[in-house]
């Protein structure tokens, strides 16, 4: 499932080998080229992903601004959890003072 299925290897002839250059050449001498055989129809693939530096800013900007969210985020809830321990603090030395009196 996860293997990469690769398309079958081109089969294309071997090249044909010089003829020293004191020999001449015969048109007998020479080899007929094989025949090619066709190539077989390959299945549909499945879309391909291209990469432009448009899909690199957008996918930038993206990041950028689930970054920016989340460190907001985190900044709200790190001021939020002070002011309410401070309120604690404030609370507790009020209600300890009161039971002295």
């Amino acid at each position: 499932m996860f293997t990469p299925k690769y398309p079958p290897p081109d089969t294309a002839t071997a090249p044909v080998p010089l003829q020293p250059t004191g020999a001449t050449a015969t048109p007998s001498a020479v080899p007929a080229p094989a025949a090619v055989p066709p190539t077989p129809a390959l299945p549909p693939s499945r879309a391909t992903v291209q990469i432009t530096p448009a899909a690199v800013a957008t996918g930038t900007a993206a990041v950028l601004v689930v970054g920016t969210v989340l460190v907001s985020t985190l900044l709200a809830v790190a001021v939020t959890a002070a002011s309410v321990a401070l309120v604690a603090v404030v609370l507790r030395l009020l209600l300890k003072d009161n039971n002295h009196r």
